[in-house]
């Protein structure tokens, strides 16, 4: 065997290892504790009436446009920077972290300034649909905090990325676990921030309940706030924030200003509080983990008759095969989401023992979001993180049958 081929199958076996390493990986990420159910067959007009589908059809008709037209017009912006960005930046002479610096703003301002239309287009819809004013100051505002961290955070990445690939030639191999590192450090630190950034429970009988719940869970200690969001809408939510010991479950104050029932809001509670008990934020790091080095090793292959992304010239170009490859893959990335709310819905109906209240909540949702209960087949592989309405009120169904 001459040396050559040995270092083939030496590599093929790496190779090997590798892919079955990441396979094992996924499995493991992708398991949830939902037993297998049928979720399809019902029909939806036994839960919603003709004039409530026929809402919530429309409204999802416009968020759709919106959203097509908004993904339309980032892919264009991009081949537009891709086009004319690099000469110039050329004849700057910033060298290569000056450059980097200088054309991650423009990407930055781009982007924000091409999706700022179709934002506010958005907020207009959800006005004229009255789930909330059209106060473009106050929108603002609750998106800044974010923005300023997810600008910070990509400047930091940009730079990060153009240093070490003007340097090594696997610099993906270095750059993964840095972004890896940095994911993980703001998305703990974020569960701190939601917290500070909310108020505590004000109902002494909903502390209590939230106590229970934690003990049930098994996530006790737990911190629940609520987020005042009533300036800019009307709609009701909950998210779950942070990992450890900064674990954060945020109440918008539109749940508790009384359209839904106190069971639904135990129901959305102990769902927040599943999300914990099934670690599903350091699972969605794991995917990070599992994911950045062959999106990295795509963005290298992409620009390396350009000379790599060691030239700052070749962001834009970076950038744009990013955008389609996240267009791409999104199918993928809310199939995981889903399952992980299915997950949470599963350890809710688990802990309130009260499919019926669940039952309520996930019908009020086309009231309170005018969600659609059976989205589009796209709609619902491009645009849908969540399950359906109808998979969860099936779910609930499934749930009462199980416990006769």
């Amino acid at each position: 065997m001459s040396e050559k081929t040995a270092i083939r199958i030496g590599a093929g076996l790496t190779v090997a290892v590798a892919a079955a390493a990441w396979c094992s990986a996924a499995w493991l990420l992708v398991r949830t504790s939902v037993p297998t159910l049928q979720l399809a067959g019902l029909d939806e007009h036994r839960y919603f009436s003709a004039a409530a589908l026929a809402r919530s059809a429309r409204y999802s008709h416009g968020l759709q446009v919106l959203w097509l037209a908004g993904t339309a017009a980032t892919l264009i912006a991009l081949v537009v920077l891709a086009r004319r960005l690099p000469p110039a930046v050329r004849g700057m002479g910033l060298g290569r972290i000056g450059g980097a610096v200088i054309v991650g703003m423009v990407l930055l301002v781009t982007l924000w300034a091409v999706s700022l239309p179709f934002s506010l287009a958005g907020l207009w819809w959800q006005h004229h649909w009255g789930l909330g004013p059209f106060d473009v100051l106050a929108w603002l505002d609750s998106q800044w905090s974010g923005l300023a961290a997810e600008t910070v955070a990509a400047m930091a990445a940009i730079v990060l990325l153009v240093g070490l690939a003007g340097r090594y030639r696997r610099w993906w191999l270095i750059v993964a676990p840095a972004l890896i590192a940095v994911v993980a450090a703001f998305a703990f630190g974020a569960g701190y921030l939601d917290r500070a950034a909310a108020h505590r429970l004000g109902d002494p009988r909903l502390a209590a309940e939230v106590h229970q719940l934690e003990q049930t869970e098994r996530v006790a200690g737990t911190p629940v706030r609520v987020q005042d969001v009533s300036s800019w809408t009307k709609q009701v939510n909950a998210f779950t924030t942070g990992f450890g010991p900064s674990s954060t479950v945020v109440l918008w104050n539109t749940l508790l200003a009384g359209g839904v029932s106190q069971g639904e809001v135990r129901v959305v509670i102990a769902h927040e509080l599943g999300h914990v008990r099934s670690r599903h934020v350091l699972k969605t790091i794991g995917w990070t983990a599992l994911l950045v080095v062959p999106l990295l090793w795509l963005l290298a292959l992409a620009t390396r008759r350009r000379g790599g992304l060691g030239r700052p010239e070749n962001l834009p170009s970076a950038a744009l095969v990013f955008a389609v490859l996240v267009l791409v893959s999104l199918p993928a990335q809310n199939a995981v989401s889903r399952r992980y709310e299915a997950e949470a819905d599963w350890r809710a109906l688990n802990a309130t023992r009260d499919p019926a209240s669940a039952r309520k909540l996930f019908q009020s949702f086309e009231r309170t979001s005018l969600q659609q209960p059976s989205p589009a087949t796209w709609d619902y592989l491009w645009l849908e993180n969540h399950p359906t309405l109808m998979q969860r009120i099936a779910m609930t169904e499934r749930w009462r049958e199980r416990q006769r």
